[in-house]
């Protein structure tokens, strides 16, 4: 148009275009906030299901622990974990051959178990592709998956045979076989979560290999190696059927009296300790098996309290284990700040 005035049709083109913007990004807008709700609702209803399968899952274990602390709690005291058990039929009596024969058991299977578990963890850790790893390896896995009984027969034909006799001993060595694949499987794991870039520093400061795993690289693996150790210990501490072959039971076990025997006859500290080791000694597990199935009510009721000091063991053990490891993380970050 002459004059230069504005053209009415170029403005109504432009309002039509930013009509149209407005429109899509309302559109938009919309689209976003519905998916943003159906996000949110799926989240919620994923979360609900995991809180409530989460829930279903430790039902079980928190109804088997009530269970078990109010059939046993009313039948432990004082008596029960100090006295040895009275003749069949007769009421009263304890537990405390089962609870040495537990601690004595431990602490063999322990000894053979744990340092050469950690060694060869640490070797096929180092040298994986060797003949020699690869055959760690392989045998660790066949072991973690065969039955404990097997490995009690085994236990009876190598030991219990040759000796001519039930033992302490026999029973540890049947215990350490059952720990040794959970030590060697989690230490090699967690030697291999240690950064490479703590073992390059030590070998570039002119440390030997041997000085560097010693150093640098287990003290950086123990939380998980000791949880590992824990968790091995915690097992050989529940089992009972390699001790059925091995270590048999023995109610009359009292180490107090063994050990004030020899003192009276004069024996040297070699002698008491294997008329410690060298006899058949009971467990808490092998006890309770043997309780729970004879007829007479006091022993099916003590039954019940050896469940609840086992289960007080094992989860003591465990918890420890967490305690542990937290403390010595915490201890780690306050170093490092």
């Amino acid at each position: 148009m002459a004059g230069g005035s504005p053209d009415p049709c170029a403005g109504a083109h432009v309002t039509a275009n930013s009509s149209t913007l407005n429109t899509r990004a309302l559109r938009g807008r919309i689209r976003s906030e519905t998916r943003y709700r159906r996000r949110k609702l799926s989240n919620v209803v994923m979360l609900a299901l995991t809180g409530l399968l989460t829930l279903l899952a430790l039902v079980p274990l928190f109804w088997i622990i009530a269970y078990v602390v109010i059939k046993g709690g009313q039948y432990i005291n004082l008596d029960f974990l100090t006295q040895l058990p009275r003749p069949m039929g007769m009421a009263g009596g304890g537990v405390l051959h089962a609870i040495e024969g537990t601690i004595i058991l431990t602490l063999l299977s322990s000894l053979f178990a744990i340092p050469p578990g950690v060694l060869a963890g640490i070797y096929v850790a180092y040298r994986p592709n060797t003949w020699l790893g690869v055959a760690v390896r392989f045998g660790t896995d066949v072991l973690s998956g065969v039955p404990s009984i097997v490995v009690g027969l085994f236990g009876y034909a190598l030991i219990v045979k040759q000796q001519g006799h039930y033992s302490a001993l026999a029973g540890g060595i049947a215990l350490a076989i059952l720990m040794v694949p959970i030590i060697i499987r989690t230490t090699e794991e967690m030697i291999k979560l240690v950064p490479q870039s703590l073992r390059e520093g030590s070998l570039a400061l002119g440390a030997p290999e041997w000085k560097t795993v010693l150093s640098v690289v287990i003290p950086a693996a123990s939380n998980g190696i000791i949880t590992g150790v824990m968790l091995g210990v915690a097992r050989a501490s529940g089992e009972t059927a390699p001790l059925l072959f091995t270590a048999l039971g023995n109610e009359h076990y009292e180490v107090g009296r063994i050990i004030s025997s020899g003192v009276a006859a004069h024996q040297g500290l070699g002698v008491i300790l294997n008329n410690i080791l060298e006899q058949p000694v009971d467990s808490l597990p092998l006890t309770l098996w043997k309780y729970a199935q004879q007829p007479f009510p006091e022993r099916i009721n003590q039954s019940w309290a050896v469940a609840l000091v086992l289960m007080i063991v094992v989860l003591a053990i465990n918890i420890i284990a967490r305690l542990w490891v937290q403390y010595q993380s915490a201890r780690m970050q306050g170093k490092g700040r």
